[in-house]
């Protein structure tokens, strides 16, 4: 980073400024942000390209009157032993006062009776207007307090879309605030352990903190005026990312003004240095993270193309954030602010004779036996990944727990022989509608034609599927019936509703996995080569991260197996996880290889390697732990994705940080030497001779190779 800008943010002056202008545009942020979640899209449809199947019939269907917003609530009474009479009258009861409800749209079916006398069921059709995510829950829980309320014995459920909308709207409830709250929490306890400083902690999240809420105002501005799809799943993870990465760089950044503090006598000054050295490689990693989540652009999915955008605003922001108004507070504050560790001018550095110090002359010793024996263990951990089933996730599946929804599906199920309330909606034209429905009702997997309406040239069509909604049955189902429809009429007839939304989702998910996982491959592999202007170090470091990626994904399989309960997970598990380890974890990678490519010049890759590993080993495993530590509060939440997004990535960053950048990129750093940095120059810089050193003249040596005028 040039010097002037590094002169700048670090001014006696001009650090008065800085401040001032974020503590402003923060206050000016601040509604902005608290109006993200007003934004949010958390309907499924939403989540859809414009060119699936489901989502044309969903269109469709509101021209012929099908209301979008029209969500079912099951209401489902059960006494195991039979119902009584007592029982009867207060499920009539029930129904006549769902039957006047304002959010009512049509008329209360029921109540349908199970054939083995133990189970009734109310069909209650409401409708909430667009505003449906944010108003279902409460609805449903008046509901709830309504069917409660009977004989006792008689056990009642809200289940349907209504129900599993509401269970799922209550799981993301105040999520924002507990994430933030939780993500801080253990940020601080991890830098008050790093530090060793009661006040030093203060400056990095603070300036995190401005840097989420501006961040989330820029967002709120895009959703609102430039159509970019929000939904509170990745709000969620920006959240964490903010957090997360954000105190990443704070680590870096700090770690090089500690150790210019030792070098110079006047703290602007060595803020500028630390600017100056640590800058590149700080707008480097983070103009990688935000050209990989760019990449998501690329994808087929809305609510995977918007995470795109959303992190890279919220990475941008971090940046500008990190590099402008934390070396602003640490220059107003002093050096007292490392109280009680305060560094001095010609104190020692404390990594010089530190664990990574003496990692590294470990791996010395037998690099390429290192890099081997890391590299056999990283594959047989990838053999897991034959245990992960990333083909979806069942309703019941999707939430940690057992919500009312899924208890009451699991009732409808057992007395009553199909599932109402997600039915399969078939668009087509009035002249084919006899011969779509014969197809439809002759169909395997299909109950019942519930209803038909023809309007004008077109005529929808709803069935009933004979197997939950949200099973690989129903889903076989949906792709037998488009296949039989393609040769009906002119095979344009359109299958819609959740489960084909579910299916589409699946799809398109997949798709994205062998679309944008390559092209953000090919993105950092670029961007690697640019930045450290070699062909084989990139291909090496890409060969680790794509390694520890498929390390982190075979032991999180076994953990979702054993502590969850679940080795299934959503279609676009495989690519959230990828686009973190990848762009977050290749940080790492940047933070160690440019400054082994700055000591190369003076020294040779070998003696590079061990001085590059020395100085930055601390604050990558400490960077890392962050890291991961902010992305495992995801595991707190209720929902079984984000708990093994969150469990997959935390894994991942620590396998990088600790094994993969510290001992197996050092190793291969030793064993293939000059030839690291082919073809530039620097392959053809040899290493210095070896001299033979005990440890303490080993860590002088390192010491005096960083003190640099």
């Amino acid at each position: 980073m040039g010097r002037s800008f590094a002169s700048r943010v670090s001014h006696p002056r001009l650090k008065w400024v800085i401040l001032v202008a974020w503590l402003v545009l923060a206050a000016a942020a601040g509604p902005l942000a608290g109006g993200l979640t007003d934004e949010q899209e958390n309907d499924i449809a939403a989540w859809l390209p414009g060119n699936a199947e489901s989502t044309l019939a969903l269109e469709r269907q509101t021209e012929l009157g099908s209301d979008p917003d029209l969500i079912p609530a099951i209401v489902v009474y059960e006494r195991t032993d039979g119902l009584t009479a007592e029982d009867q009258e207060a499920i009539a009861e029930d129904a006549q006062a769902f039957a006047e409800l304002d959010a009512l749209d049509g008329e209360v079916t029921g109540p349908i009776p199970s054939e083995d006398g133990e189970a009734v069921q109310l069909i209650v059709p409401l409708n909430v207007g667009p505003d449906g995510w944010e108003a279902i829950a409460p609805l449903v829980d008046d509901i709830r307090a309504e069917a409660s309320d009977g004989p006792d014995g008689l056990d009642a459920y809200v289940t349907g879309p209504a129900g599993g909308a509401a269970d799922s709207s209550e799981a993301f409830e105040g999520i924002d605030g507990a994430l933030l709250f939780a993500a801080l929490g253990v940020v601080v306890l991890i830098l008050l352990f790093t530090y060793r400083s009661p006040v030093l902690w203060m400056l990095p999240i603070f300036s995190a903190v401005i840097a989420l809420f501006v961040s989330q105002a820029v967002i709120y501005l895009c959703a609102r005026y430039a159509d970019l799809t929000v939904n509170a799943q990745s709000a969620s993870i920006l959240t964490v990312l903010v957090v997360g990465a954000g105190t990443d760089y704070a680590l870096l950044l700090v770690a090089r003004y500690r150790e210019e503090l030792r070098l110079h006598a006047d703290r602007h000054e060595a803020m500028t240095e630390a600017v100056h050295r640590a800058g590149p490689a700080v707008l480097a990693s983070g103009g990688t993270v935000i050209l990989g989540m760019l990449c998501l652009v690329a994808a087929d999915m809305n609510s995977t193309a918007g995470l795109g955008p959303v992190a890279a605003i919220g990475v941008g922001v971090t940046l500008l954030v990190l590099m402008t108004l934390l070396p602003a507070l640490l220059v107003i504050c002093g050096r007292w602010v490392f109280w009680p560790v305060r560094p001095t001018v010609g104190s020692a550095e404390p990594s010089a004779t530190g664990l990574w110090s003496r990692v590294g002359r470990r791996i010395k010793r037998r690099p390429r036996l290192t890099w081997v024996v890391t590299s056999v263990l990283l594959l047989a951990a990838c053999t897991g990944v034959l245990g992960l089933h990333p083909d979806g996730l069942t309703q019941a599946e999707g939430f940690r727990g057992t919500p009312e929804s899924i208890e009451g599906e699991a009732v409808a199920a057992r007395h009553f022989p199909a599932v109402a309330g997600n039915p399969v909606y078939i668009v087509t034209t009035a002249d084919d509608a006899e011969a779509v429905a014969d197809a439809v009702s002759g169909s395997e997997g299909i109950a019942d034609i519930a209803a038909q309406r023809d309007q004008g040239d077109a005529a929808l069509i709803e069935a009933t599927l004979s197997d939950p909604f949200d099973s690989d049955a129903a889903a076989r189902t949906i792709e037998r019936l488009r296949g039989a429809l393609d040769d009906v009429g002119d095979g344009q007839a359109l299958v819609g509703g959740n489960t084909a939304l579910n299916l589409d989702v699946q799809n398109a998910s997949q798709r994205d996995n062998y679309v944008v996982i390559p092209l953000i491959m090919l993105v950092v592999l670029a961007v690697l080569g640019l930045l450290l202007r070699a062909v084989v170090a990139p291909l090496v470091l890409i060969a680790t991260v794509v390694l520890s990626y498929g390390a982190a994904l075979g032991i999180s399989a076994l953990i979702f197996d054993w502590a969850l309960g679940v080795n299934s997970t959503d279609s676009s598990f495989p690519l959230f996880v990828f686009v973190f380890l990848v762009a977050l974890g290749i940080d790492y990678n940047i933070f160690l290889m440019t400054r082994v490519r700055e000591e190369t010049v003076d020294h040779g890759t070998r003696r590079a390697a061990l001085i590059g590993l020395s100085a930055t080993g601390g604050v990558i495993t400490s960077a890392g732990l962050v890291l991961a530590a902010t992305f495992a509060v995801l595991g707190t939440l209720p929902l079984t994705f984000l708990t093994q997004l969150g469990i997959a990535v935390a894994l991942g960053v620590l396998l990088d940080t600790v094994i993969v950048r510290s001992v197996l990129v050092t190793a291969l750093n030793l064993d293939l030497g000059r030839w690291m940095w082919w073809p530039s120059r620097l392959a053809q810089r040899h290493d210095e001779p070896e001299v033979q050193r005990d440890d303490a003249d080993e860590a002088a040596a390192a010491l005096e190779t960083r003190v640099r005028t």
